[in-house]
């Protein structure tokens, strides 16, 4: 992890949109994200010499609801503690912001959830109520 630095700052919309591809994300057109990554409660980006290769962000109201959102690296960067790092930065901006009993959630892909658990996460129970709805439109 030496060669890396994880810098708390906001990926440019070029750095999230290329790491968004790299991992097979659906394309996202540039003023959405430049958009929401503006409105994100916190951001790290994990960089290399001076090339960003992996992101994170926190997203919410700042006190009882945080969502931890993209986290993403580089799958040639992937598997070296990367992600691990960048999870510890925004879990330590959450302990020190969030108020006693605040919900902090995140949608993890199907073959990540023990990523999370060492966190403090947990999978909602098949039968636990909850629902989500993607907003499609032309881009």
């Amino acid at each position: 992890m030496s060669e890396y630095q994880i810098i708390k700052r906001v990926p440019t919309v070029e750095e999230y949109t290329s790491l968004r591809k790299f991992v097979g994300w659906h394309n996202m057109a540039d003023q959405p994200a430049k958009k929401g990554l503006g409105n994100a409660l916190f951001s790290v980006c994990a960089m290399q010499n001076d090339k960003v290769i992996g992101c994170g962000r926190v997203v919410g109201d700042g006190s009882i609801y945080f969502y931890v959102q993209d986290i993403i690296v580089h799958p040639d960067h992937q598997g070296k503690g990367i992600g691990k790092s960048i999870m510890d930065t925004i879990m330590n901006y959450i302990h020190s912001v969030a108020e006693e009993g605040a919900f902090i959630g995140l949608m993890a892909a199907v073959d990540v959830d023990k990523f999370y658990q060492q966190y403090g996460f947990s999978k909602r129970p098949e039968n636990s109520p909850g629902m989500y709805m993607v907003i499609k439109k032309n881009i």
